[in-house]
């Protein structure tokens, strides 16, 4: 795909894909999503891990409100079907590890793309907000999916409801993100953790992914089942085998994803 509302690269095993409308503050349309499908999907055959950011001084402002003609001919629930599932579905499934590096203002659906990241590392001066009650909405983009599971039922009503603005340092504290790194090293500090996932065991990372998600569902039993089953996968792996040796030999591991 020759990409237009986005850029894509890869090196040393990262893919980066960065939001690339910064006069309208990355608004997600119609082509951007596309392509965000598109290149995530890519990207988890062409890398190790995969970043999320934006171009200049946002990362998302969420839908494009003058995408597709008048609010009052948008058909939402066809956006949302056809446009944004296929999205976050790309993100959410991705078999490889996903950070969004939240370099400034996430905002309604843009908040909740980055949700959908296994990992979210905001700017220190980066901001989410749920907005979409300020124009007659709920959230959604996996907002109501995201946010009660992340801070709560009590948090995440209050986010929706009053649709306020929450800091960094907030979000890190109510659980809703990862981390918050300095805006002047940001670029470096996010560039450091991906590395770290390019070089570490990948199918591990996977199965990972799998059994804390599984975990929201599962009784006991059948969690710790799950956690056997996956870990004999893990066990199976020439990571495995390289990770024992170089304990035993007392040496950094070299993974090679497999």
């Amino acid at each position: 795909m020759d990409y237009q509302a986005i850029t894509y690269t890869v090196r040393n095993s990262v893919a980066q894909i960065t939001l690339n409308r910064p006069d309208m503050m990355n608004a997600l349309n119609t082509q951007m999503r596309a392509e965000i499908t598109h290149a995530f999907k890519a990207a988890e055959k062409d890398a190790r891990v995969v970043v999320l950011t934006g171009a200049g001084r946002a990362f998302c402002s969420g839908q494009d409100l003058g995408d597709g003609g008048s609010a009052a001919s948008l058909d939402l629930e066809r956006t949302l079907r056809d446009e944004y599932v296929p999205m976050l579905k790309a993100i959410f499934d991705c078999r490889v590890p996903t950070i969004a590096a939240v370099n400034g203002p996430a905002a309604g659906a843009g908040a909740n793309l980055a949700l959908a990241a296994d990992v979210v590392i905001a700017s220190e001066d980066a901001y989410f907000v749920q907005a979409f009650t300020r124009i007659g909405l709920i959230p959604d983009a996996g907002g109501t999916y995201w946010l009660p599971r992340q801070i709560g039922a009590a948090k995440a009503m209050g986010a929706a409801l009053f649709a306020d603005k929450i800091s960094a340092q907030q979000a890190e504290q109510w659980g809703m993100i990862y981390e918050v790194a300095p805006a002047a090293t940001f670029a470096d500090h996010v560039a450091g953790r991906a590395a770290h996932l390019a070089q570490g065991p990948t199918v591990a990372y996977r199965q990972l992914k799998k059994a804390i998600r599984g975990s929201f569902e599962n009784s006991l039993d059948d969690q710790l089942a799950l956690e056997a089953k996956l870990q004999g996968r893990c066990g199976k792996t020439r990571d495995f085998q390289e990770g024992v040796v170089a304990f035993l030999e007392k040496r950094k591991a070299v993974y090679e994803g497999r």
